[in-house]
């Protein structure tokens, strides 16, 4: 797929801090689209820059079809003029990735964020197949690298595949390893980086990326987006002091238990996060309580 950048804003859809939002759901497992929408909403009103529904945070793998859908169009509801929305549109296969995408062009979104076939450790091959079928739905399509879950490496030379055909137009850099992000600028330097895990924010800033798909900013989102700012600038002096900061939450991103503890985040700070669908469990009480002091401490020094 050919993209037209001429007609796009001047900040591309996937820049800037996109908010790997979580789900809300109620005492019977229904997904609380009230909430989420004013969820949504206040993200906006915070001065980010745009929502990912239906990625690992929001539980996606535990959504039917109709109710993935719905969170879009509520998500799409709730969004000011500007404001991304960029669903997740992972699945076990090309098709069904394929299906997501094009509900979201039709539901008004303005791009997708992609994982690679997760059903098996798919081959080259496979994953070119896999974004070009998605890619043909129509929206630009942000490839999602997480090989510590879906056990498929996005390495940068197939990166690079990848965007010279045109399937995608950047990648959520999610494997930890910040040495292939310099790789991915001189392999693919037309595709665009995306900081995927929180606790490598400033490295990942300052090695190029243009946008951060992230989790803890519906938690603090003011202080977040000054440390996505001064990272992206290289302004050390603003940007570490503040990194070293939020580090006590930001790893909590990148552990096992990333979304119960984002999520007790969000309860603590007076928005509505909430408890999982199963399997997911509630945080244990050790683990609880070393999230919650890391998050209190925060709180009471007044970062927001």
């Amino acid at each position: 797929m050919d993209l037209d950048r001429t007609s796009l804003p001047t900040r591309m859809p996937w820049h800037g801090v996109i908010v790997a939002t979580s789900l809300p759901f109620g005492p019977d497992h229904a997904v609380d689209h009230g909430a989420f929408g004013d969820n949504v909403a206040w993200l906006a009103e915070q001065g980010l820059h745009g929502v990912a529904p239906n990625g690992s945070l929001g539980e996606y793998q535990t959504l039917t079809y109709e109710e993935r859908d719905r969170v879009v169009e509520t998500a799409v509801a709730n969004a000011p003029e500007g404001f991304t929305v960029m669903p997740g549109v992972g699945a076990y296969g090309a098709i069904e990735a394929r299906r997501h995408a094009r509900f979201a062009k039709d539901a008004g979104c303005q791009a997708v964020m992609c994982l690679p076939p997760n059903a098996y450790r798919a081959d080259d091959r496979a994953v070119l197949e896999h974004y070009a079928m998605v890619a043909s739905a129509g929206l630009p399509v942000t490839a999602y690298n997480n090989p510590i879950d879906t056990k498929v490496d996005l390495r940068p030379e197939l990166l690079a595949k990848l965007h010279a055909e045109g399937f995608i137009v950047g990648v959520k850099e999610f494997s930890g390893d910040v040495r292939r992000c310099y790789a991915i600028n001189e392999l693919a330097p037309g595709l665009d980086l995306i900081v995927g895990t929180d606790d490598t924010l400033l490295e990942v800033g300052v090695a190029g990326a243009k946008g951060w798909v992230a989790g803890y900013p519906q938690v603090f989102p003011r202080a977040c987006l000054d440390l996505y700012n001064a990272s992206l600038a290289g302004d050390l002096a603003t940007a570490l002091p503040l990194y070293r900061q939020l580090h006590s939450v930001l790893r909590w991103d990148s552990r096992t238990e990333f979304v119960q503890a984002i999520k007790l985040g969000q309860d603590m700070i007076g928005r509505t996060g909430g408890g999982c669908r199963p399997p997911r469990q509630a945080l244990d009480p050790e683990t609880e309580a070393v999230v919650r002091a890391a998050t209190q401490a925060l709180i009471d020094a007044g970062v927001n």
